[in-house]
């Protein structure tokens, strides 16, 4: 039985973009779900995929920002 590969944790998550931490966050879950890892390497692994799904949320609430801004702007124009 081959050890399942864990996600690559080099580059700081703050530098990882939205697809990035999206992507990642999808290897986290299936090497969690697909076991064989020990204790200490399955939590700090978990604790990786929370701070990329808190990532994921803040790229966007950041879009969602930004389209809530240009919509704002356009409705202020047609006043």
């Amino acid at each position: 039985m081959t050890k399942p590969t864990e996600p690559d944790e080099t580059k700081p998550i703050s530098k990882l973009g939205y697809e990035e931490c999206r992507d990642e966050l999808i290897d986290v879950v299936r090497v969690l779900e697909q076991g064989g890892l020990d204790l200490d390497s399955s939590l700090k692994l978990w604790e990786r995929g929370e701070e990329l799904a808190r990532r994921c949320e803040e790229h966007l609430a950041g879009a969602r920002k930004r389209i809530e801004d240009a919509l704002g702007a356009r409705d202020d124009a047609e006043d």
